[in-house]
């Protein structure tokens, strides 16, 4: 099992669109009482809070869903789309909502655990999508509102990409302008990239 350090608060203080970058080749890990699972991230999206129409904090909305968008950067935001969960990274500081969609990662640890919350599917369709990853990972609605910066979720070091990509975000069509903003990014040649990559499609 992987001994990567865990980044610091400072990490999560870096600019939305920064910082989505950044955490490209970073290492998420999970804890659960099953066993701990862990990935490289290598797909991303940020979603720039009340400018932006695409995020759920447009406008300044401040929910019950929301609310943990307005806390410091580093904290987790979980939501269910379409009975899917999927993990954001707050961003933007307090009282700046903005997020970073963690959309596909790379398995790294705990490879036959992923595989039985993964059952049926081949291991590069275990986490290629933010709703995937999330069930190989163990990453649920319980890890709401925690921080990234301490057990049983967190991002750690990992490695630099040497290309990263970039382009517009996906599934966002009904938001107006800001489907166009090209604010996806990914580590260029990743097998596990989700949809919009060619042979890399979702299913």
């Amino acid at each position: 099992m992987t001994t990567h350090r865990v980044l610091e608060q400072t990490f999560y203080e870096q600019p939305t669109i920064k910082l989505a970058k950044s955490l490209l080749g970073c290492l998420m890990v999970k804890e659960t009482e099953e066993g701990t699972v862990s990935g490289y991230i290598v797909e991303t999206e940020a979603y720039m809070g009340p400018e932006d129409r695409a995020a759920h904090s447009y406008g300044n909305r401040r929910t019950k869903r929301t609310e943990v968008m307005f806390a410091e950067s580093g904290r987790i935001y979980t939501y269910v789309m379409h009975t899917h969960c999927l993990v954001n990274v707050v961003s933007g500081g307090s009282g700046v909502p903005e997020a970073i969609l963690i959309r596909a990662v790379e398995p790294v640890d705990g490879l036959e655990l992923m595989a039985s919350r993964r059952e049926g599917h081949s291991m590069k369709n275990w986490t290629s999508g933010p709703g995937k990853l999330t069930k190989a990972m163990g990453i649920t609605m319980e890890d709401y509102g925690g921080s990234f910066l301490e057990p049983p979720l967190t991002i750690r070091e990992g490695y630099l990409p040497e290309r990263i990509a970039e382009g517009k975000r996906i599934g966002i069509d009904n938001s107006g302008e800001a489907k166009d903003y090209p604010w996806r990014f990914w580590v260029e040649g990743n097998p596990y990239v989700s949809k919009g990559r060619g042979k890399n499609s979702e299913k």
